[in-house]
């Protein structure tokens, strides 16, 4: 049964570099009753190359790939490296903020399943609301007045996760339809 932000499950991980705002993020959430499995640097004072930055996010991808969590939280120095890494395993849809309305962008519009910060880049207290408002959001949310706003960001993933490199190639780099919304840019009504 997969670990749901419903029922306040995540999965984090961190590299050295990304370890103190995961530490504050976490310290955070675990504050707010969130249940944590840490699968990164647990301890700044061991060196242990398991816990490069791409190998962490590779492990952190492995579970929402295996369907054993439903979202993570990833800590780097940029956020980038680790991010990388992540999304090489099937199902993951990552990406890299450093903003509250970035980190609500991710998910409301592009169904982000694995979000990276950096803790070069993100203060902790900045850390720590993109991580609340990423995990209170989901596809859609706040968009019910832009028209077909769900369903056009929806078919987005759809055919995102259905994606094969090799019938792409051979379609002309032209990718197969799943279906199709219009979607015209809305101002949101005042």
């Amino acid at each position: 049964m997969m670990k749901t932000v419903k029922d306040k499950y995540l999965v984090v991980g961190a590299d050295f570099a990304g370890y103190p705002l995961k530490e504050a993020v976490v310290a955070h959430l675990k504050a707010k009753g969130w249940k944590i499995t840490d699968l990164g640097v647990t301890d700044p004072d061991t060196e242990d190359s398991e816990n490069m930055f791409h190998r962490v996010g590779l492990r952190v991808g492995a579970q929402i790939s295996e369907g054993i969590f439903e979202r993570a939280l990833l800590f780097c120095g940029t956020g980038m490296g680790i991010h990388i890494a992540a999304s090489k395993c099937p199902h993951v849809h990552a990406g890299v903020v450093e903003s509250v309305p970035a980190a609500l962008r991710a998910i409301t519009g592009n169904g982000v399943n694995v979000l990276a910060m950096g803790a070069f880049y993100v203060a902790p207290q900045m850390g720590c609301d993109i991580a609340d408002a990423y995990l209170g959001a989901e596809l859609g949310s706040g968009y019910g007045w832009w028209h077909n706003f769900y369903e056009f960001h929806k078919l987005a993933i759809d055919e995102l996760e259905a994606f094969d490199y090799e019938a792409y190639k051979k379609n002309g780099f032209r990718i197969e339809h799943l279906g199709d919304y219009p979607l015209t840019l809305e101002t949101k009504p005042e």
